[in-house]
């Protein structure tokens, strides 16, 4: 039961954000936004994000995955319909700010959730998690058209999804985990702070150059059609729709895989894969690989960004069962860096050289991820060998 409440609250999160995302012309068109202090306005979320993940692991270390999933959760079903209401761009970064933190914290929190399933199970689950994601957020974006197409109103279409995603919460909260009472916690010794662990911040490279890369497809894949291999529009935009397609449904498979293979090479598999596929969409003048390599792309991300946070639970993990969250929400947070570092990065190559030079850039990112997992594989493994008792 608990992985069917996992699986379905990653679909609620990624629900959340295929919501609003899509409705973003209508959004900037109410508030007549030019779109320097618009772009500021939506940047305002991942500020919230970013601020709130650093300290989320400790809030789930107290309350426990099920309480703050649930108070997290509500609190975006309340801020969402509140979006389409702001008046002003000054008023939507406010609203932004306050999506960025209850959906931050909720991100973590699932997180945390789904490692803890993950140990109670014996076996990698966390790709196909994330793939609840993946179409959680396809659907909502899918139905975000059909409102936007029967001319429903940013707030109307806004308060239909927080019902939809408030009410599929209450059934399937009571098969989330509980907080671990305090007095049954087994803690020995003085804990090492993430920041000081090598291999907390080699898994953090792996989700950071797996956000980067993932975020350059995601706001640059249309216009490197356009520009570069002479796209309509329209055509451009099954681009990313083969990436997302992709990455969704490797996640499915990402568990298996990496049970047979292990975790190092099930990294190194896809930034190979997401490398190649990358610069073959950057560099052949021809359409149809491109949208081939976006596919690719998509495969070979899949699983980065998933076995990144399980392995960072891992590495928190303690006799007990218990730990992994302030791990977790460690990674979490470089990762989330990757989206304030991304789109200059890209823009800033592009304006400089070209779209293609940048998307070449963005496959040797991703890239990165190989020699990083198989780093991190080799610190952890120092690490469990310090602790062994000598002989």
């Amino acid at each position: 039961m608990d992985r069917v409440s996992v699986f379905v609250v990653f679909a609620l999160n990624g629900a959340l954000y295929g919501s609003w995302a899509p409705r973003v012309p209508a959004i900037s068109a109410q508030l007549h936004a030019s779109p320097g202090p618009f772009g500021l306005a939506l940047l305002c979320l991942t500020v919230g994000m970013l601020i709130v993940a650093s300290l989320s692991g400790r809030l789930v270390e107290r309350t426990g995955a099920r309480a703050a999933i649930a108070g997290s959760t509500l609190l975006s079903c309340v801020l969402l319909p509140l979006l389409g209401l702001a008046g002003s761009v000054p008023v939507l970064g406010v609203m932004m700010f306050g999506l960025g933190v209850s959906v931050g914290a909720f991100d973590v929190a699932m997180n945390i959730a789904a490692v803890g399933a993950e140990r109670r199970a014996g076996r990698p689950l966390m790709p196909v998690f994330h793939a609840g994601f993946s179409f959680g957020g396809m659907a909502a974006s899918a139905a975000a058209g059909l409102a936007a197409a029967a001319h429903w109103s940013p707030v109307r279409h806004f308060t239909v999804a927080a019902i939809v995603v408030a009410v599929t919460l209450l059934l399937v909260l009571r098969g989330l985990p509980r907080a671990v009472p305090r007095q049954e916690r087994n803690l020995p010794g003085p804990r090492v702070a993430p920041a000081r662990r090598p291999v907390l911040w080699l898994l953090a490279v792996v989700a950071l150059c797996s956000a980067i890369a993932e975020g350059a497809s995601a706001d640059w894949s249309a216009l490197l059609m356009v520009t570069e291999h002479g796209m309509g529009e329209g055509s451009a935009a099954f681009a990313y729709a083969g990436f997302s397609l992709t990455m969704a449904v490797t996640r499915l498979g990402g568990a298996w895989v990496q049970q047979r293979l292990g975790s190092a090479a099930t990294l190194v598999a896809g930034a190979v894969l997401a490398g190649s596929g990358l610069v073959t969409a950057a560099v052949v003048p021809v359409p149809w690989p491109a949208f081939v390599g976006f596919a690719l792309a998509g495969a070979g991300l899949a699983a980065s960004f998933p076995i990144a946070l399980s392995l960072a639970g891992a590495a928190g993990r303690r006799a007990d069962d218990s730990g992994g969250e302030r791990e977790i929400a460690f990674v979490t947070t470089v990762a989330y860096s990757g989206f304030l570092i991304g789109p200059p990065l890209i823009g800033g190559v592009a304006q400089g050289s070209s779209l293609s030079a940048a998307f070449v850039l963005a496959g040797l990112v991703a890239a990165l991820i190989a020699p990083a997992a198989v780093a991190a594989g080799r610190a952890r493994h120092r690490e469990l060998t310090a602790l062994e008792p000598a002989a």
